[in-house]
């Protein structure tokens, strides 16, 4: 029988429980119970006119879902299916990610439902404008600052802060209003790679917890993107072995590697890992659950279910994506002795250097690819360390200790600021 995967939200909803019964008589409760709800759910509707000269209607979505470290901080998600509820599910993860990594944000995000692969660039250029141009009263340096996330990009960004300043009559915005946008516009260099390396940190230091050795380990990436394929690139400095990869259109395997940087070109020219001629064609969903010491799901959310967590065949799960794996997988795979590195540990190196990005911008400061590299993998290993030692001390999963870190945070930020009603 096949059940429907849990949406983003259930998924995060049923973390929050166990983050809350793991705090509990640590804070009142009434805290705990705030964090259920977003301080804000917005719905808009846009009708940009397309270069076919037609009014075309999108429904979008912004959540805040925390206020309470400082202003809602997440991606642009554009998709055809995404919701509102999935929006909503992925703002409350971002604010126990902002809380665990350390950076004054809480959780936000937005959702355009669109197709962009649908969308020539004139089009994706005129949505994008149009979407900022209606939002624009719910984005602002100490409100919500947006970030590319599925279906969005740095180019998107970068149209999001000409609108934003245009429509203030500036040559500029004052502040951060926006990150992961191009350098010359004020990004940072390495924010694009900041979540691949983040993962990347992450699975070297559980390794080496867990008395694995790195060189000559074997990976599997799902999803060969932005964040999937620069984690199986910076891997493979280490000495790991990319032995599969997928993306939307297929994917490929081969048992003794796979060149990362011929993959790469590959997947520029074509766009797709697809058709790879030194790999050999798989089933995605097989893909999943061939050997390998590291799986690095870097997709979609659920993808890790209850349905093929037995099937699992890796020893450490690193979670690129958002929510890839669900509470009920999460127990099966703990059960069978597979190590877990949580989605708001793993992937948190972009939102990381967004903080840099901002507080750079913030300042009117410069700082170099190298000196953002170096501080990126210091704050992953020292946060991927105080989540391992937490585990250990409280005999918890990662996912455990990792909410608990961050929630508890949280909670005593709602605390300092006299919220107890």
């Amino acid at each position: 029988m096949t059940h429907a995967r849990p949406t983003i939200l259930q998924n995060s909803l049923t973390n929050l429980e166990r983050a809350t019964f793991l705090i509990d008589g640590e804070v009142p409760a009434e805290i705990s119970d705030k964090l259920r709800q977003p301080v804000e759910r917005i719905e808009l509707s846009i009708d940009p006119q397309l270069s076919d000269g037609r009014r075309h209607g999108y429904c979008a979505f912004v959540v805040r879902h925390s206020t309470a470290l400082g202003p809602s901080k997440g991606g642009i998600r554009m998709t055809p299916s995404v919701s509102l509820d999935d929006v909503s599910g992925l703002a409350m993860e971002m604010t126990w990610k902002c809380a665990l990594i350390g950076v004054p944000f809480g959780g936000g995000k937005s959702g355009i439902v669109a197709d962009s692969e649908q969308l020539n660039p004139l089009d994706k250029e005129t949505l994008i404008r149009d979407f900022t141009r209606h939002a624009i009263r719910h984005i602002g340096p100490q409100t919500y600052v947006p970030a590319p996330d599925m279906g969005t990009n740095e180019r998107d960004m970068g149209y999001l802060k000409d609108t934003l300043s245009s429509a203030l009559g500036q040559a500029t915005t004052q502040g951060c209003y926006v990150t992961g946008k191009p350098v010359i516009l004020g990004g940072i260099p390495g924010r694009r790679e900041a979540t691949g390396r983040g993962v990347a940190a992450c699975v070297v230091e559980a390794l080496k917890r867990l008395g694995r050795k790195v060189e000559g380990a074997t990976a599997i990436v799902q999803g060969f993107g932005n964040v999937g394929s620069v984690a199986a690139k910076a891997l493979a400095e280490y000495g790991v072995r990319l032995i599969g990869a997928s993306d939307l259109h297929g994917a490929v395997y081969h048992e003794k590697g796979l060149q990362v940087a011929a993959l790469e070109d590959h997947v520029n020219h074509t766009g797709t890992v697809k058709g790879f001629p030194s790999g050999m064609a798989i089933d995605p969903a097989e893909l999943l659950t061939v050997p390998c010491d590291i799986l690095a799901p870097s997709a979609a959310a659920s993808q890790i279910t209850a349905e093929n967590a037995a099937k699992i065949s890796a020893g450490l799960v690193a979670e690129g994506a958002n929510s890839p794996t669900t509470p009920e997988a999460d127990d099966i795979l703990a059960s069978r002795g597979i190590t877990v590195i949580p989605d708001i540990l793993c992937n948190a190196g972009g939102v990381y250097v967004s903080y840099l990005e901002f507080t750079q911008e913030t300042q009117q400061e410069q700082m170099s690819e190298q000196e953002v590299n170096d501080r990126l993998q210091r704050r992953m290993t020292e946060k991927f360390n105080e989540v391992w030692r937490l585990s250990e001390e409280r005999k918890i999963s990662l996912r455990d200790a990792a909410m608990y870190l961050g929630v508890k945070t949280v909670c005593t930020a709602l605390i300092a600021r006299g919220r107890l009603s």
